[in-house]
């Protein structure tokens, strides 16, 4: 709204009648991008049409000519010479440019530079502005000779004069997310970096820019997938601002230099009183020191009473280049001051007695750590890198970066350091079994880590079960009676699951107890037994212990996350609320977002489109490895087409290779089952029905079958049958697409018996699904549609909208092909009505592709009767619905063949489809589609009269 206000009072003041001259004061540290902002007031319209002069002043005093009424060449204005042997002052070439130039528009940049004279003509232009007359003025506010005045002195400006004052901010975390995004790529820059990014740089556009680039180059180099906040800190500075912060140091006398040093060292904002401590100054020498760095921008008051860089980075570019003895003796002093505070700041001190090189000093401050700070976890895995600690220390220091692992913030050098810990003979056996259950609670948590997870929790198990500690033998069982996570069947989740109880209950535990009650409740719905929702009511949600509550969140998050693959979408909201909403009281961000992910999940199935895919990419940047998420959106994707971003979304890994063996040799199952280790099982079941679908609706029929026996093979040995909602209907579709019907019979009935006794009204709906497939298959359309109908009417009371269409699209499709059967049926005059509502509602969900081929159905089978008229009506330059129709499809990535088997077109005619809508569009090549196709779409009318039957001739092409 800001940059609206000056855009607006500059085109006025430039426009013809100039009745109100304008002044744009732009004020903004080095790298806010003041620059940036004048070469786009430049670009205005009204800017280009008028005489204009722009300068930039240099330290020196002289200023450069940028563009001189538009001309190319830059001069230096200080040199400019009235006559041979002449030079004039800086003062007398730009009076001489003004008078010459009689701009309208005055652009002035870096106006700190400017001298005295300088200032003194410009503030005389201000006073009487001409007309028409803007100008734009911008500068460093600590730079400024004369703080808070850019033109050195009030000035006496006219009452027709709009001043504007334009202060440009930091980057907000938002905006770093996009400039980050745009250069390394959204998926790649999860919350947690965009965080650190925006907190090092300060915000700052230029400095932002500059850490992207660095980090970018070194990705390329080390293949990096994704991003983290030690990529950050680990980039180095750039040169830039290195060099800035050291001229700026420098350009202080020699005496004041170590209250900046202090800074330094001290790499977090301080008061007057602890900079003068920490730089050894006494009495007003600390003061006097700290305002010489402020009036030289060395240094910033960055909230009140506080002091340090007004780019946080740059204290790691000044540290780099101070003398060890120097770095030392400060790190001492902070040592030695922080240590009087009460309560002590055990993870700071630390951080100084290390940087002073005091090692035994560091590593005993290290036993006081905690390990929710970011800070202190990093200290305590360098700590733990130290070699020669007793195993006493040592063991100790690791239980306190273990504890709570998997609910707070732990890098990969976590992992790292307790795999290395576990394995000392010298740790006793009583911390190796607690670290080595932190360890594999933190593995199995981390994708593409489950069974590397799985190996460490038993071993877990078993040590802390030997070393009588049944409380802790629990946690471990619970975790591996997890059904989500892949590899184990449910029978061994089970199994652990009675172990697990009858740890808790020899523990006598509370919370012991409660993590088996919570993971029983999560194995029972999530295999459909009514008895969960009985447990999961009586979890104690009030429990005053944290750790207990903790427990009961994970519960509550599992249980919804079960109830939504069930089918049960109004219960499971419940649950998921109070999942979140208690994961957030007890401090257990990672189960927030596992509860946000099912909420995903759950917003697709129930038809909640709207906003959804921003939702999604939101999460993932949050946390990179979000699979519901990923999977959300390579749904959304395939829905609309896309199927490019189909391949990109999915969680790499899920499904197996189309072409891996399907038989049950164990080799070829271990490879099945790593395939799958990238996502929670049934995330890997819904991926796979997904790249099925894919396959299929490329026409690669024969890798689409290989995928669905793999997959089929690899929820059989799962053994939750309720989770082939989503997976099931394309299994069956593929097998008998590809002429296999006795083994998509294979399946239904598996699916069929696995579902016996079970609560899972998704599933049970998919099964009639699958039912119909088989009907169709066998040209028993009759019964298909009847099939059809049902499924229909079970997803209906889900709801799940974009199914409950897919099955109306079936049953019409059916009814078409009863209806050619017996001419004039009124069958088929039901299925055209009920295939227009269902483009209609395919199309209000936003599932374009969907939409396109259940009209292209309509124009393929509906009667002779129901089409247009012969004779193509004259579009001229717009676009016919059909042409409209490719070039939507085409703007998704499909490509001829695709689009031509999507609307059962020939290859040939799709082609002349999408040249006509290019030429129509002003578009040279299918790359324009996308962004143009968005901007016009076909008119509602053309659509509605589609709808209703309409076509545009090319039926039958």
């Amino acid at each position: 709204m800001r940059e609206q206000v000056w855009e607006r009072r500059l085109t006025s003041a430039l426009s013809g009648d100039g009745q109100e001259p304008a002044l744009v004061l732009v004020e903004g540290d080095a790298g806010m991008g003041k620059s940036r902002l004048v070469h786009r007031l430049l670009e205005l319209p009204r800017a280009r049409g008028v005489a204009r002069l722009v300068v930039t002043f240099q330290a020196s005093g002289a200023f450069v000519v940028a563009d001189p009424l538009g001309g190319p060449e830059p001069r230096a204005g200080a040199a400019e010479a009235a006559s041979p042997g002449v030079r004039l002052t800086a003062c007398q070439a730009l009076e001489a440019l003004l008078a010459s130039a009689r701009p309208a528009l005055l652009v002035a940049e870096d106006l700190h530079h400017a001298d005295d004279d300088c200032l003194a003509l410009l503030r005389a232009r201000l006073r009487e502005p001409p007309a028409p007359f803007a100008a734009v003025l911008t500068y460093r506010p600590e730079q400024l000779r004369s703080p808070g005045l850019p033109l050195g002195r009030a000035v006496d400006y006219p009452a027709r004069l709009s001043v504007v004052r334009r202060r440009l901010e930091p980057l907000d975390e938002e905006r770093v997310r996009s400039v980050a995004g745009e250069s390394l790529g959204a998926r790649r820059c999860p919350q947690e970096f965009v965080g650190r990014l925006r907190q090092r740089s300060g915000g700052v556009p230029q400095v932002v820019v500059d850490l992207v680039r660095m980090l970018r180059d070194a990705a390329e180099r080390t293949g990096r997938e994704c991003f983290s906040a030690r990529d950050v800190d680990e980039a180095g500075v750039p040169v830039r601002l290195a060099e800035l912060v050291l001229d700026r140091t420098a350009a202080l006398p020699e005496a004041y230099r170590p209250i900046v040093w202090a800074a330094a060292v001290l790499d977090e904002p301080a008061g007057a009183e602890d900079l003068a401590a920490v730089a050894g100054f006494a009495g007003d020498a600390g003061r006097t020191a700290l305002i010489a760095a402020l009036e030289g921008s060395a240094l910033r008051e960055t909230s009140e009473g506080r002091y340090g860089f007004a780019v946080p980075l740059a204290a790691s570019a000044l540290y780099a280049e101070l003398p060890g003895p120097v770095r030392e003796r400060l790190h001492h002093r902070a040592a030695a001051m922080l240590a009087a505070r009460e309560p002590v700041p055990w993870a700071r001190i630390a951080r100084h007695w290390r940087g002073g090189g005091r090692t035994e000093d560091w590593l005993r401050a290290a036993e006081h750590l905690v390990n929710e700070d970011e800070a202190a976890v990093a200290l305590l895995e360098k700590a733990l890198d130290v070699g020669g600690l007793p195993p006493d220390k040592r063991g100790r220091l690791a239980l306190t970066l273990a504890r709570g692992a998997v609910l707070g913030r732990r890098s990969d050098g976590t992992a790292r350091v307790l795999r290395g810990i576990v394995e000392d003979p010298a740790l006793p056996a009583a911390d190796r079994g607690e670290i080595r259950l932190e360890l594999g609670l933190l593995l199995h948590h981390r994708k593409r880590r489950f069974e590397e997870g799985r190996t460490e929790l038993r071993r877990a198990a078993d040590e802390l079960a030997e070393a009588q500690r049944p409380a802790l033998a629990a946690r471990a069982m619970a975790a591996l009676a997890n059904p989500f996570f892949p590899g184990a069947s449910l029978a061994e989740n089970v199994t652990w699951l009675e172990r697990a109880e009858a740890a808790a209950d020899e523990s006598g535990d509370r919370v012991a107890r409660t993590a088996t009650r919570a993971c029983r409740a999560t194995v029972l719905m999530n295999t459909g037994d009514l008895e969960a929702w009985r447990l999961v009511a009586r979890l104690p949600r009030d429990s005053a212990d944290r750790a207990s509550r903790q427990q009961v969140a994970r519960g509550l998050c599992n249980t919804a996350n079960g109830a939504v693959y069930l089918g049960h979408y109004r219960r499971a909201a419940g649950l998921l609320s109070e999942g979140i909403e208690l994961a957030a009281r007890s401090g257990a961000p990672f189960l927030e977002r596992v509860g946000r992910g099912t909420a995903l999940f759950r917003d697709w199935l129930t038809g909640r489109w709207e906003g959804l895919a921003d939702r999604c990419t939101g999460l993932v940047a949050e946390d990179g490895s979000a699979s519901d998420a990923r999977v959300v959106l390579a749904l959304l994707a395939l829905a609309k087409g896309d199927w490019e971003a189909v391949r990109d979304w999915l969680p790499r890994g899920v499904p197996p290779s189309p072409h891996a063996p399907c038989e049950t040799d164990p080799e070829d199952e271990a490879e099945a089952e790593r395939a799958y280790e990238s996502c929670e099982a049934p995330v890997a079941a819904t991926a796979a029905g997904a790249h099925i679908r894919l396959l299929l609706a490329r026409q690669d029929v024969e890798s689409a079958a290989e995928a669905a026996a793999s997959a089929w093979a690899w929820l059989g040995r799962k053994g939750v049958w309720v989770w082939g909602a989503e997976l099931a209907p394309w299994v069956v579709e593929a097998h008998t697409r590809a002429g296999q019907r006795e083994l998509a019979r294979r399946v239904v009935a598996e699916f069929a018996a696995g579902l016996t006794g079970r609560d899972a009204p998704s599933a049970t709906a998919a099964l009639l699904w699958c039912r119909a497939v088989l009907a169709e298959a066998d040209g028993e359309w009759e019964e298909a549609r009847s099939r059809f109908q049902q499924s229909g009417a079970a997803y209906a009371g889900l709801p799940h909208p974009y199914a409950r269409a897919l099955m109306a699209e079936g049953a019409g499709r059916c009814a078409l092909l009863l209806g050619e059967r017996a001419e004039g049926s009124a069958v088929a005059d039901e299925a055209v009505a009920e295939l227009i509502r269902c483009a209609g509602e395919l199309t209000d969900l936003g599932a374009v592709w969907d939409a396109a081929r259940v009209r292209a159905t309509l124009r393929a089978y509906r009667p002779a009767a129901q089409r247009r008229p012969p004779g193509r009506p004259a579009y001229a330059q717009r676009m016919s619905p059909r042409e409209g129709e490719v070039a939507e499809l085409a703007a998704t990535g499909l490509t001829n063949r695709e689009i031509a088997a999507t609307l059962y077109l020939s290859p040939r005619t799709v082609e002349q489809h999408v040249a006509r809508a290019m030429r129509k569009l002003g578009i040279a090549s299918r790359q324009g589609l996308a962004k143009e196709v968005a901007r016009i779409r076909p008119a509602s009318g053309e659509r509605d009269g589609e709808r209703n039957g309409g076509g545009d001739g090319d039926v039958g092409a």
